[in-house]
């Protein structure tokens, strides 16, 4: 019987408590599971490092939960040695909705039952940060952090807030390098990812495949006020890629230089940076996913 190794989230709620119950009693029909309740980095770092032999490690959790995992796992030279799978319990799951995952924990439990290793890829940035499903530097980053101190208040419509008043803002000047062609001008935003999805179903990267050797990459030249509100709209119905002012590609590396932007990796918010760097690993990750 194989070892598998649970991970979850130690500050999840009772409900999400009773999902994770209910859904290694349906994994450990099949294998030897050990769950482990993570509290920090650290934490799962130290679990991994005492379960060195597994045949799986399953996430249990959302998109942040399944970027740790992989971080962690790169991190200590494990990749794509050691395969990872997914029950989303997140509030967005937007890779889970790439890997076309049941939508419900238990039933993505029971699919993991039947699934099957295959090997995806992993993106890269310049400071050893792998990015899972998405990364994008600009207006939406920016729109996250001028979120943040709304949140307690508005809860989801901080974030609403936030991307409203990036709409006045002055667009960043940068000179994008994609593979081996350059593009230049008043960006606002630059995205790449593995993932077609972000912030619960917006469809980013509307064109990614996860095992195509590439990542996805979205240039958005919109400096006007009108340009920006234009590119919203397209972006909620993944139509951007069509317009002029977007420039869309497949590429192995992509590199931005030039005023600072902020970045957000898989939903994780850094510093303004005036570079940014990303690489395709080639079959990169290895996934139990649903044959």
């Amino acid at each position: 019987m194989q070892t598998w190794l649970a991970i979850s989230n130690a500050s999840a709620g009772s409900s999400d408590e009773e999902t994770i119950a209910a859904a290694l009693a349906i994994l450990r029909g099949t294998a030897e599971v050990t769950h482990v309740a993570t509290q920090n980095p650290d934490h799962l770092a130290e679990t991994l490092a005492e379960h060195p032999d597994v045949d799986l490690v399953v996430t249990m959790g959302g998109d942040g939960s399944l970027h740790a995992v992989v971080q962690a796992l790169h991190d200590a030279d494990r990749l794509p040695d050691t395969p990872v799978a997914l029950v989303p319990l997140g509030t967005g799951n937007d890779f889970a909705r790439t890997l076309e995952l049941p939508e419900d924990p238990l039933d993505a439990a029971h699919a993991l039952l039947r699934g099957e290793v295959r090997r995806i890829d992993l993106i890269l940035n310049g400071s050893g940060m792998v990015v899972v499903n998405a990364a994008h530097v600009g207006i939406g980053a920016e729109a996250a952090a001028r979120a943040e101190p709304f949140k307690k208040f508005l809860g989801p419509l901080a974030y609403a807030v936030g991307a409203l008043s990036t709409l006045f803002t002055r667009s960043a000047h940068a000179r994008i390098t994609i593979d081996n062609d350059q593009i230049d001008g008043h960006v606002a935003q630059v995205a790449v990812g593995n993932g077609r999805f972000v912030g619960g179903g917006g469809e980013l990267l509307p064109r990614a495949v996860v095992d195509d050797g590439k990542m996805d990459v979205a240039v958005a030249f919109a400096a006007s006020t009108t340009r920006r509100i234009l590119y919203a709209l397209h972006l909620r119905r993944g139509t951007h890629p069509d317009q002029d002012f977007v420039h869309y590609a497949r590429a192995t590396s992509v590199h931005v230089k030039g005023e600072h932007m902020r970045c957000t990796t898989d939903g994780e918010l850094t510093d303004p940076a005036g570079e940014h760097r990303w690489q395709v690993l080639d079959g990169g990750l290895a996934m139990r996913l649903p044959g």
